[in-house]
């Protein structure tokens, strides 16, 4: 099994390289990498991520091996190391000949999915078509009742944590990355456009549901590119500026975008959403995002279980199931996001 990422720097000489990686070909301005830079060198370099999905994958063989899949599982990036190519190339050293793919994003779209299958397809071009082994991407999870469990408890923790004389009264508010509006306008898996967003809002609604709060709001966080191109909006800091004005003395933030608490989450939501908070004396919780509860990686192993034994998909929302591709061919080839 290939347990496939984004990546992240692990020391203060790898982060300019991790972001030149991450924005090549997209004409981003050096200033704008020189202050993204700042935000992982105030972490000493280090993003959490790299760390936190070895801790997951240590609990999904352990998951695995409950089940009787006793599979190894190979760890690939696509932005930083260990790179992709070289853990394919790895697995056919190994005698991998068919392998399953968990991508660590629970979405379509195309960073979301279509860049993994995209990865996928580039990492068997490096290794050869004849050597590299199947490989068979996973499909997305964002309405998967133990991801939705999972948040909802995280989110039910996190309005324990406020003041109890504004915990009944605290907004809850739902993050995930924004994405370039023409991004969202492509078609997705059921033939209709913002395939993500209407992704993002069932998972909000069913952790919402799941935690019994009817009153609630979707923004977004961690846009980048330049002014000039229209992002999905609002953000999270200018949505918080708005709260006090509809007399809100506090607010829980979800990032139910995003599966672990990588650098994006704890700089943008835990630094600069925290402070927006504090200079408009707004109460502030974060949930944790799912990777961190022991169902996420029971999860995963349900996800391989669809496959190895034909398992029935578990799903809590009307959207299509999508994601599934072999070899890095879209689930959706005539209308993929």
């Amino acid at each position: 099994m290939l347990y496939l990422s984004f990546g992240g720097p692990e020391g203060h000489e790898e982060v300019r390289p991790f972001l030149e990686n991450v924005t090549r070909g997209r004409n981003v301005p050096p200033e704008r990498l020189d202050e993204v830079a700042e935000h992982y060198h105030h972490f000493g370099g280090v993003s959490p991520i790299n760390r936190l999905n070895r801790e997951i994958m240590s609990s999904l063989e352990g998951e695995l091996a409950e089940r009787g899949l006793n599979l190894p599982v190979y760890f690939g990036n696509r932005n930083w190391h260990p790179m992709v190519e070289d853990t394919v190339e790895r697995m056919a050293a190994d005698g991998v000949r068919r392998a399953l793919v968990f991508a660590t994003s629970a979405w379509g779209g195309y960073s979301g999915c279509r860049q993994y299958h995209e990865d996928i397809a580039r990492a068997r071009s490096a290794v050869g078509e004849q050597r590299a082994p199947e490989l068979v991407k996973l499909r997305q999870f964002y309405d998967h009742p133990l991801f939705v469990a999972a948040n909802a408890d995280a989110v039910t923790r996190a309005y324990a944590a406020l003041p109890e004389d504004v915990r009944a009264q605290a907004r809850l508010v739902f993050t995930a990355h924004s994405v370039p509006l023409s991004a969202e306008e492509r078609s997705g898996a059921d033939g209709r456009p913002q395939w993500y967003s209407r992704q993002v809002q069932e998972a909000a609604r069913l952790v919402a549901e799941a935690v019994g709060v009817t009153g609630y709001d979707l923004v977004w966080q961690s846009r980048s590119g330049p002014p000039s191109v229209p992002w999905l909006e609002p953000d999270i800091c200018d949505h918080l500026e708005q709260l006090p004005t509809r007399g809100v003395p506090a607010v829980v933030t979800s990032p139910v975008g995003f599966v672990s608490d990588h650098l994006e989450v704890v700089w943008d939501l835990d630094n600069e959403a925290a402070e927006k908070a504090d200079e408009l004396g707004l109460g502030f919780a974060r949930a944790e995002t799912a990777g961190t509860d022991p169902r996420y990686a029971r999860m995963i192993a349900e996800l391989v279980s669809e496959h190895v034994e034909d398992q029935r998909v578990r799903k809590l929302s009307p959207l299509v199931t999508a994601g599934c591709g072999v070899n890095g061919e879209l689930c959706v080839p005539q209308g993929c996001c």
